[in-house]
């Protein structure tokens, strides 16, 4: 009888509570994973050091994360507009399963060009605080494998709100974007787009 009359003066019932719950495990999943990130980073010591790791066909490591965090912008970028295409807010040729097969791809290989990135930067360089550009990208560094995991879990789990999966998509594009702004294209500004 107590619960009864504490649901009906509250006016929530346990779908509403769950679901509010529900919407709370993919910022805690982002935050735990950021706390992490974070953690890790900042107990890196910064040594001089030879390249670990080959750099590919780029003249050094600085410019191969320059140009790998830059495809991985352009490739979310291609992400938005698949995901447009795909809710149909632009209504772009083919019709059938062409965008959703992008979409997916895109990201995947979007997440995967960062991850050298991010290695190099979590236990090579370690999270950054000289000054308020390195600070904002150690922040955005730590939050972004955190954004991708919540959002992964809005698009595999169900009972989430329809405006949720468009919100982690675009919190994951603008923590990218930022990284981009205060890594590659400092960078290019400074140094120049060379290989």
């Amino acid at each position: 009888m107590l619960n009864r009359s504490i649901n009906q003066n509250t006016g929530l019932t346990g779908r509403t509570v769950l679901s509010r719950v529900r919407l709370v495990l993919p910022v805690l999943l982002c935050a735990l994973v950021a706390l992490t990130v974070g953690f890790v980073a900042s107990k890196t010591v910064r040594q001089p050091y030879e390249t670990p790791f080959s750099h590919l066909f780029f003249s050094d490591t600085l410019h191969m994360k320059a140009w790998l965090i830059t495809a991985a912008l352009l490739l979310a970028l291609l992400q938005l507009l698949t995901a447009l295409r795909m809710y149909e807010v632009l209504r772009l040729p083919p019709k059938g399963r062409f965008y959703h097969v992008a979409h997916r791809w895109s990201g995947r290989t979007a997440i995967l060009l960062t991850l050298p990135v991010a290695y190099h930067c979590m236990f090579l360089l370690g999270f950054g605080t000289d000054d308020r550009r390195v600070v904002i990208h150690s922040l955005l560094g730590s939050f972004l494998y955190g954004a991708l995991l919540a959002k992964v879990l809005v698009v595999r789990s169900n009972g989430f709100p329809g405006w949720s999966l468009p919100l982690g998509g675009g919190a994951l594009l603008a923590i990218l974007a930022g990284l981009w702004l205060t890594s590659a294209f400092w960078f290019f500004c400074l140094v120049g787009i060379g290989l």
